[in-house]
C-alpha cells in the first residue's frame, strides 16, 4: 500500500468541487486524513478569484504513475478545463506532494500553504 499527500486547490465554486473531490476519493481510495483548507491569492495570474487550498492523505494500491493518471481523471470528471494559461482558474487541481514519505513536488518548497498542509497531516 502506498501513501500520498495530495495537494487540493480550487477557485471555481471551491466548496462544491473540494467536497465532490473528497466524496470521490473516499469512495474509490482510502482517505486517512484531511488538512485545514485556507484561502490563498492566485499565483502567476492575478486576474481571477482566490483559491481554497489544502491536502488529503490517501492510501492507494496504485503506483505513483497510475495514481497521477487517476487524479488527472478525477479532475476531468469534475469539469477541469485545461487552457494555455497553466495558472488560470480551475474547478479542481490535484497534485501529489508527498509519496511514501518523500517530497515529490516543488510546490512543497515554493509555497508556504503547501508546507503547512503537509505538516498538519504529517507533523
Amino acid at each position: 500500500m502506498n501513501r500520498a499527500i495530495v495537494g487540493v486547490g480550487s477557485n471555481i465554486d471551491p466548496h462544491l468541487h473540494i467536497s465532490r473531490t473528497k466524496d470521490i476519493l473516499e469512495s474509490e481510495q482510502h482517505m486517512l486524513k484531511e488538512s485545514t483548507f485556507v484561502t490563498t491569492p492566485p499565483i502567476g495570474f492575478s486576474q481571477q478569484p482566490d483559491f481554497m487550498n489544502g491536502a488529503f492523505l490517501i492510501e492507494t494500491e496504485l503506483g505513483i504513475d497510475d495514481f497521477k493518471t487517476y487524479l488527472h481523471n478525477v479532475e476531468n470528471r469534475l469539469g477541469r478545463v485545461r487552457t494555455e494559461n497553466k495558472n488560470g482558474p480551475r474547478t479542481i487541481d490535484l497534485d501529489i506532494i508527498v509519496w511514501n514519505g518523500e517530497v515529490v513536488n516543488n510546490d512543497y518548497y515554493e509555497r508556504e500553504f503547501v508546507r503547512k498542509a503537509v505538516s498538519e497531516i504529517l507533523p
